[in-house]
């Protein structure tokens, strides 16, 4: 699995089933399904680097302007939306990937599609009939790039970023 591979398999999507993501996705499910085992743990490692690199400060700002400030620390920002919100951006494909890593300000709004994570997930299981169970060498998880969310002279501590706060909601300050 190599990244034109990885986006081959992305633009496979049937974006003509909006609104049934299992149709939506069921092509490239399909498709991933017939590599090897290998290939689906790569598209998954790819998947996370991808998200991963959209776990920006600056991409939060983007996908809640006007709305929340990554920089408040007062302003809770659901880690599960965030993720979800990044995921549009990775299943609308390389060209909207490509320009919103270089500009965030070109990560859509109010949009997700949490269904994308699962992709690896189906295709193993149906290319294995087992229960999928790789972990990525990279989280995707929000607030996890770490470079990524490195404070800036903005940055405020608040009720959503200290020590108390679980990990999975806590922000870096």
């Amino acid at each position: 699995m190599d990244e034109e591979t990885f986006w081959k398999t992305i633009s496979m999507f049937d974006w003509d089933e909006s609104g049934d993501d299992e149709a939506v996705l069921a092509p490239a499910i399909s498709a991933l399904a017939k590599h090897d085992v290998d290939d689906i743990y790569k598209f998954h490692n790819l998947l996370a680097e991808k998200l991963h690199a959209l776990d920006t400060r600056e991409h939060c700002r983007a996908c809640y302007a006007g709305e929340l400030d990554p920089d408040g620390g007062d302003d809770y920002i659901s880690a599960d939306d965030f993720l979800y919100q990044r995921c549009v951006v990775v299943a609308n494909g390389k060209e909207l990937f490509d320009a919103a890593l270089r500009d965030p300000t070109q990560m859509p709004q109010n949009l997700e599609f949490e269904s994308l994570l699962y992709v690896p997930h189906h295709a193993f299981e149906r290319k294995t009939g087992e229960e999928y169970d790789h972990s990525t060498p990279v989280s995707y998880e929000s607030f996890e790039n770490k470079t990524g969310w490195e404070p800036t002279p903005k940055t405020r501590p608040g009720k959503f970023t200290g020590p108390n706060i679980p990990p999975g909601n806590r922000r870096p300050t």
